[in-house]
C-alpha cells in the first residue's frame, strides 16, 4: 500500500521541522516546502521556493493527498507589513489555488490564537469568539485573513480544511522565544516582570501541537465534525506570563524575577523601539519589545481546548513542567547557560 503524499510549507522552521517528523513518523511521503531552508531528513523531499510564486507553488502541490499549511512571517511590530501581508495572506491564497486546481483532498491551516485576541482579557475563551474586530499589527492582521479565507474555501473543489489555533509554542530546537528570553536573562534585563503578574496566559509544548495537527488530519474529511472548523491548541495549563520565564530561568540557574516594571512605562519604551525602527526601514528582529507583546503579558490569555477533544480526540500529552523540563534539558546538552 502506498504511503499518502503530504506537502508541509514552511517546514524548516521550529515548528515545521517538528511537523515533518511528526507525519514522517505517522508514515507519511512527506515533502517540504520551504524558502532558504535546509534539508535535515534523507527520507523526506525539500523544495527550496517562495510561497509568494503562485504558478510554482501550484505545480509542485500537484499529487498532493494532504496540504499542511505553516508557512508564515511572525511579525507584531507596524514595520514591513507589505513583505508580511505577502507571505502570510497572498501565501495562503496561492495555497488554496493549488488546492482548486489539484483538488487536493485535504488542506490543514497553521493560524494563531491572536486571531480573536483584541488587547483585552480572554479567560478561557473558546472557538465561538468573534475575530478581532481591531487592527494591532500585520501579523495578526494577515493571519486572521487567511484562516478566513481556508475556511471559507473549506467543501469547494473537493477540499476539506480546518485551522489549528496554537499559542506560545516552546521546546528544544525553538528558535524564536526561548533564545529572546535566554539572550535577555544574558543581558541582564529579566530582573523585573512587567505588571503585577496577575494576568494568566496559555503555552503550548510543541510536541502537544504537533500530536494535535496529527489527529486533526486523520479527522479531516467532507462532512465530518472537523471540515471547516478552527480549533485552539494549548497546553490547558494557564499560568501567569512571567511566572513561566521564572520557572525556565531558574531551571537553568537564574534567580528569580523580584523587580516589577509598571505596564504603562514598558508600553512606552516599547512605542519609542517600534518607531525608531520603523524610521529605520524597520526590522524582524522584535526581541519582545513591541505594544502587542506588552498587551500580552498584562491581559488574559487562555483558551479552553475541549473542542479539540470532542472533535477529533485530542488531549496534550506532555504538562508545562515538563516541557519546561525537557526544553531546559536539551539547552544544557547544547552547553546553553545564563
Amino acid at each position: 500500500m502506498s504511503k499518502k503524499r503530504l506537502l508541509v510549507t514552511g517546514g524548516c522552521g521550529f515548528i515545521g521541522k517538528n511537523l515533518v517528523d511528526g507525519f514522517c513518523e505517522a508514515g507519511f511521503d512527506v515533502t517540504v516546502l520551504d524558502f532558504g531552508g535546509k534539508s535535515f531528513r534523507d527520507d523526506v523531499t525539500f523544495i527550496n521556493l517562495d510561497i509568494r510564486e503562485r504558478q510554482q507553488v501550484i505545480d509542485v502541490c500537484g499529487g498532493m493527498d494532504t496540504i499542511v499549511h505553516n508557512a508564515s512571517i511572525v511579525h507584531t511590530k507596524s514595520s514591513l507589513s507589505d513583505v508580511v501581508w505577502s507571505v502570510n495572506h497572498q501565501g495562503t491564497l496561492n495555497i488554496i489555488d493549488a488546492c482548486k486546481v489539484h483538488k487536493i483532498p485535504k488542506l490543514v491551516y497553521i493560524s494563531s490564537a491572536s486571531a480573536v485576541y483584541e488587547g483585552r482579557d480572554i479567560a478561557n475563551g473558546d472557538e465561538t469568539l468573534p475575530y478581532s474586530r481591531i487592527s494591532q499589527a500585520s501579523y495578526s492582521d494577515s493571519k486572521i485573513a487567511a484562516e478566513k479565507d481556508v475556511l471559507e474555501f473549506s467543501g469547494t473543489a473537493n477540499t476539506a480544511c480546518c485551522a489549528i489555533r496554537p499559542h506560545v509554542v516552546f521546546g528544544p530546537e525553538d528558535n524564536r522565544f526561548v533564545p529572546a528570553i535566554i539572550e535577555k536573562a544574558k543581558a541582564g534585563k529579566l530582573t523585573r516582570a512587567v505588571g503585577n503578574r496577575d494576568k494568566l496566559s496559555d503555552f503550548t509544548y510543541v510536541s502537544n501541537l504537533i500530536d494535535a495537527v496529527v489527529a486533526a488530519e486523520d479527522a479531516l474529511i467532507l462532512g465530518s465534525a472537523v471540515e471547516g472548523e478552527a480549533y485552539f491548541i494549548t497546553n490547558g495549563e494557564p499560568m501567569a506570563f512571567f511566572d513561566f520565564i521564572e520557572d525556565l530561568l531558574v531551571a537553568m540557574g537564574h534567580p528569580r524575577i523580584t523587580g516589577k516594571v509598571p505596564y504603562w512605562l514598558a508600553y512606552s519604551v516599547a512605542a519609542i523601539v517600534e518607531g525608531w525602527d520603523t524610521l529605520k526601514g524597520g526590522s524582524f528582529n522584535e526581541g519582545g519589545m513591541t505594544r502587542f507583546a506588552m498587551k500580552y503579558m498584562v491581559t488574559h490569555h487562555y483558551y479552553s481546548i475541549e473542542k479539540a477533544y470532542k472533535d477529533f480526540g485530542w488531549k496534550p500529552a506532555v504538562s508545562l513542567a515538563e516541557g519546561i523540563a525537557l526544553t531546559v534539558n536539551d539547552l544544557k546538552t547544547k552547553g546553553v547557560s545564563i
